[in-house]
């Protein structure tokens, strides 16, 4: 299966369990991992045969702008839903870096792979 990539999309938003976690937007780095059928658009060079990934894009930050999640695997699930809205995605697979989340590490991260 092909794959298409946003990779490092790096937002603000409230997330967290604690008090001071919700008080002040953090940062996060969104990265989804696309699986599709692109032998049709490489084809046909139309985009209406591919995955309308500014169009996913867009969904994302609006979802994360508008976001209060307490959990990042909240905010993947969710990020996931919106990938696979678009049928020509088969299988998705989202990563949320919580960087400073942790003392003494770069990020905290999960990541979920949904088909």
């Amino acid at each position: 299966m092909d794959k298409i990539f946003i990779r490092e999309l790096a937002l603000r938003c409230i997330i967290g369990i604690y008090p001071e976690e919700r008080r002040e937007k953090q940062d996060i780095l969104v990265n989804v991992e696309m699986h599709a059928d692109l032998r049709k658009a490489g084809r046909s060079d139309d985009l209406a045969d591919t995955v309308d990934y500014k169009a996913i894009k867009k969904a994302i930050l609006k979802l994360v702008e508008e976001s209060g999640f307490q959990l990042i695997e909240a905010l993947a699930e969710n990020i996931a839903d919106i990938a696979l809205a678009d049928e020509k995605v088969k299988q998705v697979v989202v990563t949320i870096d919580k960087p400073g989340a942790l003392r003494f590490a770069k990020s905290s991260a999960v990541e979920i792979t949904r088909p």
